[in-house]
């Protein structure tokens, strides 16, 4: 990717470019970016992924967990390594991994606010499944600006950031690239928008595994709080 120019790369939290209200589509991920990673529930769905990677090749926790993690690394998800190595189908283990309490993610009025004056069409982009996008769309309360959802089933279980379901994705959707932006947590999910010509957002959380790969990655800005940056690009 080719190197942002330095006036381009914005401090967390900087004010947002105005030129972004008029884009046509905005392409939102899911878990840690609608709502904020302290919110902790995907951290309960990493433990049951260790626990169906532990009772799926017999092996002990410890070991399970270093396989989910080598996975995620080497493979863009855990299940695609699974699927890719073992032959597993992807379907009981999305099941399992994603029955989890969306408790923790408590609704956002000003969130539905921002994206209600948000122009554009809205698509939610995620390597979670359908069912678990509409459970916590539902609980945050703004289910109804989303006019797709994008999960990693539709992706054919190719997950972000393989290039391929970025294509997959516009295509299916009739995007236009530099006309859209797209709002990740994970910085290496940016780099394949960013080389589209999207325009794009860095969500930046605490996980050590959102920010792998930062360096290579050029975001047009970067935010700790996305419905306050969203409530002030829109005016409220």
């Amino acid at each position: 990717m080719a190197e942002t120019p330095p006036n381009r790369r914005l401090s967390v939290n900087a004010a947002p470019d105005q030129g972004l209200k008029d884009r046509e589509t905005w392409v939102f991920d899911l878990d840690n970016t609608l709502y904020p990673a302290s919110a902790n529930m995907f951290d309960e769905i990493d433990r049951r992924m260790c626990a169906y990677i532990a009772n799926f090749l017999e092996i002990d926790h410890a070991a399970a967990y270093r396989v989910q993690k080598r996975y995620f690394r080497e493979h863009g998800t855990s299940l695609k390594g699974l699927m890719d190595n073992h032959d597993m189908d992807p379907g009981p283990y999305l099941d399992y991994v994603h029955e989890v309490s969306v408790e923790g993610v408590k609704p956002d009025p000003l969130l539905d606010q921002a994206l209600a004056r948000l122009s554009g069409r809205k698509v939610i982009f995620t390597n979670a499944s359908r069912g678990h996008a509409e459970r916590v769309l539902a609980r945050l309360g703004v289910g109804h600006h989303f006019d797709e959802i994008f999960d990693i089933v539709a992706g054919d279980y190719v997950p972000k950031p393989d290039h391929g379901v970025y294509r997959k994705l516009v295509e299916s959707f009739d995007i236009d690239p530099v006309r859209a932006v797209m709002v990740e947590d994970v910085a290496r999910n940016l780099g394949p928008a960013a080389d589209m010509g999207m325009a794009t957002v860095w969500v930046v959380t605490d996980r050590p595994w959102a920010q792998a790969e930062a360096e290579g990655v050029r975001p047009d800005h970067r935010v700790e709080d996305l419905t306050r940056w969203l409530a002030e690009l829109t005016g409220i």
